[in-house]
């Protein structure tokens, strides 16, 4: 007989799924009034004074106005919120700051206001509310649930907290999770990540875990020191482990090397929050990518990625987004965001509803010879290599060699394999013609002799964390660039001697 907790949750699921349909089937009009709420709130502020907001009518008069920034462009607001002015860029002061690592700028301080809190929180709890609406499955809501998380101790700078997104938000996990919710307080706030994924293994590995959730990479090594501390896989040692929850990289490259861990397939979802904003979640099990969040406080443009550079480019709104384009991302946020350009690529996969891949990072991307190949097309390449050969990989990364020793430049594979390819040359050829069929700049500069074909080279066991131990960004949020314009990543694998 299902427990009280099961046999509410159906009829909850149906309630927001009905909520869910409702804007999703109406995604202009829902934009829309995003849109005027977002100028309305901000007239008053140094932000909204500066670009006249009082004279924005529409759209149109928005980006004549509000140019696209990212943080650095738009530092010098931020600067004065952090000092603690108040309406700068949205009124009033905002309850937190979640604390990034900026590329050029050190610290990067994302505001999170009283207004942009709630969806964070809703989101990821909506997400789990369709999967049960769609599936009807609900026995994993009496067991234990672990979030793989920053830990929730904040710091305060001028009357406002600060510290990791996933920290802020678990103070917001509903009282009815509380006591389902692993790991306890005291191991979350372990600031090391070694010592506290020892610290999970030993509180969990007697549990009744039900769901997992966390960045693929991180939760990975969560599963390798449970089994290697009970020789179980972790679906014989978790019994009743039926969903995975995931985000901030693509599943598919560790689709196997889990499947292998957990030794049986268990349902997953995939979400798509920042500290910018919660932007999708995964709705249907059966659909690719992930349901914008049109009714989130934020409004979003979409710039073609290949005309981003150039000098005016064309902003557009969903309602003349194309299938199958890859578009930077632009928000404005009721965190007081405007025209914001978080950085990353998103392609859609369905216009009814509007559904999203997120498909790379525009700064993440190599173009040292024109080809512009991003993160999806060796993230496709590596996919189908794993799905013909049967290899495993626990991570890699791409980058150029622009000045070989002798011969003509190409891009080399940096590949941390847990099952290595029985022919490596059988391995680049497949990489290879997906990446040539995916990309015609590669193609043509493999073709006209400018490039030769790529090389593989094989990173050591562990080589990719040790890397990422030794620039302080081990666990967390933090992961590994997919590829890269420059060597800066993988000169440091070689000065760490992480290469086989």
């Amino acid at each position: 007989m299902p427990s009280l907790k099961e046999a509410l949750s159906k009829p909850f699921a149906k309630y927001v799924a009905n909520q869910i349909k409702r804007w999703a089937s109406n995604p202009i009009e829902t934009q829309n009034k995003v849109f005027t709420e977002l100028i309305r709130d901000a007239k008053s502020t140094a932000f909204g004074i500066d670009h006249g907001f009082t004279r924005i009518n529409s759209y149109e008069d928005f980006k004549q106005s509000v140019p696209v920034r990212d943080y650095e462009a738009l530092k010098p607001y931020i600067d004065r919120v952090v000092k603690g002015e108040q309406n700068i860029l949205w009124k009033g002061k905002p309850i937190y700051f979640a604390k990034t690592s900026g590329t050029t700028s050190g610290s990067k301080y994302i505001p999170i206001t009283k207004e942009s809190i709630p969806s964070h929180v809703k989101a990821a709890r909506n997400a789990i509310l369709m999967y049960i609406h769609e599936t009807g499955n609900t026995k994993f809501v009496e067991g234990k649930m672990i979030f793989l998380q920053g830990s929730p101790i904040l710091e305060e700078m001028n009357g406002i907290k600060l510290g990791r997104l996933s920290g802020i938000v678990a103070h917001y996990v509903p009282k009815y999770l509380q006591k389902n919710r692993m790991p306890s307080l005291h191991t979350n706030c372990i600031e090391d990540w070694e010592t506290k994924v020892e610290a999970i293994v030993d509180e969990t590995i007697n549990q009744n875990m039900t769901v997992i959730s966390g960045i693929p990479s991180w939760v990975q090594m969560y599963f390798e020191k449970l089994i290697e501390k009970d020789g179980k896989k972790v679906g014989d040692l978790f019994k009743n482990f039926e969903l995975f929850i995931f985000g901030g990289v693509n599943y598919e490259p560790y689709a196997s090397k889990f499947e292998n861990l957990i030794g049986r397939k268990i349902d997953s979802i995939e979400l798509y929050p920042a500290s910018e904003g919660f932007f999708a979640f995964q709705d249907k099990q059966n659909q690719k990518g992930m349901l914008l969040q049109l009714n989130s406080g934020i409004f979003y443009e979409f710039i073609v990625a290949d005309h981003f550079f150039q000098e005016n480019p064309e902003r557009i709104t969903i309602e003349d987004v194309k299938l199958g384009i890859n578009y930077v991302m632009i928000i404005s946020t009721n965190a007081g965001l405007w025209a914001y350009n978080i950085g990353d690529t998103v392609e859609f996969t369905s216009l009814a509803p509007y559904r999203v891949i997120v498909s790379g990072r525009i700064k993440h991307f190599i173009s040292a010879f024109g080809e512009h190949v991003i993160g999806k097309e060796v993230e496709q390449a590596l996919k189908e290599a794993i799905e013909q050969t049967g290899i495993s990989v626990n991570e890699f990364t791409v980058a150029p060699q622009i000045n070989p020793s002798e011969g003509l430049p190409y891009h080399e594979w940096f590949i941390e394999f847990e099952r290595e390819p029985k022919s490596q040359r059988e391995l680049i050829e497949i990489l290879e013609k997906s990446l040539q069929n995916q990309n015609s700049y590669y193609f043509d500069l493999i073709e006209g002799k400018v490039l030769k074909s790529l090389v593989i080279t094989k990173v050591k066991k562990d080589g990719f964390q040790t890397y990422m131990k030794s620039i302080g960004k081990l666990g967390g949020q933090n992961k590994i660039p997919r590829l890269s314009n420059d060597r800066n990543i993988v000169d440091e694998l070689y000065n760490l001697e992480l290469i086989k």
